[in-house]
């Protein structure tokens, strides 16, 4: 595991497109289709990163309480599946499965989509309003896996409830931090 920072993608700029296969839906979905009616939630993110491990049943649970306000979330997993079996699909619908996600898993086997977005690490946030501008990219929250800090998502919360709300965004956003994606 190599300890790697966000690149913290531009403010502002829109949400790249893309067309990538719902592991547990076994058919390719858009963003165009998963996106939600204030905003979208994507996180880059993969099966084994202890980062993502540590955070993934307080973030499902966060997600659900987006779905109603009308913030959708998605995941991306784009790591390289040849030299980290442990992220393909398969395991990625097991996952998924094992902590009852809400929302779509897609996986991204060429790693483009990761690279339009500039992705860096797992987990990787970002949050877009309903014109797919980047209101905010960064960390969940302080909490890492060994500290002893509680998971809250502070950050990416009070992030969401602004958009919802119609309330400014602070720019003053910190990078998230995880294991680099695994590339080819």
């Amino acid at each position: 595991m190599a300890l790697t920072t966000s690149k913290m993608f531009p403010l502002y700029t829109v949400a790249p497109e893309f067309n990538l296969l719902d592991v547990n839906l076994h058919q390719e979905s858009s963003l165009q289709e998963l996106r939600g009616k204030k905003g979208t939630l994507i996180v880059f993110m993969c099966n084994h990163c202890p980062f993502v491990i540590h955070l993934l049943s307080h973030f499902t649970k966060f997600a659900l309480e987006l779905k109603p306000k009308g913030i959708s979330t998605i995941a991306i997993s784009s790591n390289d599946i040849d030299n980290y079996p442990k992220d393909n699909p398969d395991h990625m619908i097991e996952l998924s499965k094992e902590y009852n996600f809400s929302f779509p898993y897609l996986y991204d086997p060429t790693q483009k989509i990761a690279k339009a977005y500039d992705a860096a690490c797992t987990p990787d946030f970002y949050l877009f309003n309903d014109q797919n501008k980047l209101v905010y990219r960064g960390r969940y929250d302080t909490s890492r896996p060994q500290l002893v800090t509680p998971i809250t998502g502070e950050d990416i919360r009070n992030a969401a409830l602004n958009l919802v709300n119609k309330k400014p965004i602070s720019e003053n956003q910190f990078p998230s931090m995880g294991c680099n994606i695994k590339w080819k």
